[in-house]
């Protein structure tokens, strides 16, 4: 490959991907979700395509924008026939530039699609021991929100797959049945064999949280995800201090922007965790920014998928894969979909694995 990427062309499309089940959350229930799928190749080498994914969340990502698609498309007119250096930091530095952190899934589909096509157009992402086949990333075991018996019987999947760290999330079915849940999972696991994660995806009101949280504490929970609504920093930083029980950050960081900012909200709220989601969280740039203060103000951080196809979790896969790993992230998302593309991807044991065969990527749209 040369050193330079020379008069790029773009074009996306929109794919509606389709959920195996109801997808439930504190938000509502999800049956599909629309992602933007953006290709770029040289003009003339057009054969070697780079793929990169656009998938805000609704009602959650800020650019779930009722113009999403000519938003996408004034940029996709706006960077074709653009020349940039191949090496991962300037491609990073360049989407950077040119797309704003405040449209963080279309930076991260320019990122990742730039990144794939500069290697090759075999979508490696980044080079690590991840995409070669030589490492394992550790991965929650995720349980969607739904009837009492669903619930149980996702559980005992995910415990009958070899997963060692259960993510449950609630604020749906009462909280009553889920403590009975987590009762009945510790009952046949204790926390030396099981991790429990709860994600209440701000469900709990600021009066309520501190006993639910002391409730929630009796099970061995490892922490709990977005307690409350964000923007309430007062009280979330309250809950931080009470050592109830460990508190990670989610929705809470949607929509901060520039180093100043995010900065503050760690310093005020001074969380246990963040958990990070290039799709959300302004693309990957932004999420090294947002690892950089995590790891100096010493709180901890994982990694999470945001409901994307393969071509987006493999691109925030090989992106964790950057670093050093040693609790489980969650990237097993790849399995809700009846139409998801063939990939590499593949999970065993509670780890997601890369097999280093482009030719097991299939993407037709």
């Amino acid at each position: 490959m040369s050193e330079y990427l020379h008069n790029i062309q773009f074009s996306f499309q929109p794919y509606v991907l389709r959920f195996r089940f109801e997808a439930g959350t504190s938000r509502g229930v999800m049956n599909e979700k629309t992602s933007y799928l953006l290709r770029a190749f040289e003009k003339d080498n057009p054969s070697v395509v780079g793929w990169g994914e656009a998938g805000p969340l609704p009602k959650l990502s800020v650019d779930d924008l009722p113009d999403f698609g000519s938003i996408m498309e004034n940029y996709v007119e706006k960077l074709s026939g653009s020349s940039i250096p191949c090496d991962p930091k300037s491609v990073l530095d360049w989407c950077s530039r040119q797309v704003p952190e405040n449209l963080p899934s279309i930076r991260f589909a320019f990122e990742t699609a730039l990144l794939d096509l500069a290697q090759g157009g075999e979508r490696k992402i980044f080079d690590t021991g991840f995409f070669h086949g030589k490492m394992a990333i550790p991965i929650n075991g995720l349980i969607w929100m739904g009837k009492k018996e669903m619930m149980m019987e996702q559980i005992e999947k995910k415990l009958s797959e070899g997963y060692s760290c259960i993510k449950m999330k609630i604020g749906a079915i009462g909280f009553s049945e889920e403590l009975d849940l987590i009762a009945r999972i510790r009952s046949r696991f204790g926390a030396d064999k099981i991790v429990l994660r709860v994600d209440a995806n701000g469900a709990f009101s600021p009066e309520e949280a501190g006993e639910k949280l002391r409730k929630l504490a009796e099970w061995d929970i490892h922490s709990i995800e977005q307690p409350i609504r964000p923007g309430q920093l007062d009280e979330m930083a309250r809950l931080c201090r009470s050592g109830i029980l460990p508190i990670a950050l989610d929705e809470e960081l949607i929509g901060l922007t520039g180093r100043e900012e995010k900065l503050r909200l760690l310093e005020i709220i001074k969380p246990q965790y963040i958990i990070l989601k290039p799709t959300l969280h302004g693309g990957i740039r932004a999420s090294q920014e947002w690892i950089q203060l995590a790891e100096e103000l010493g709180i901890g951080w994982w990694m999470t998928s945001a409901l994307e196809s393969n071509i987006g979790l493999n691109a925030v896969a090989q992106f964790t894969s950057t670093y050093a790993i040693n609790i489980p992230q969650g990237l097993g998302t790849g399995q809700l979909y009846h139409n998801n593309f063939n990939s590499p991807l593949t999970i065993s044991n509670g780890y997601l694995r890369y097999l280093p065969n482009p030719s097991l990527w299939d993407i037709r749209v």
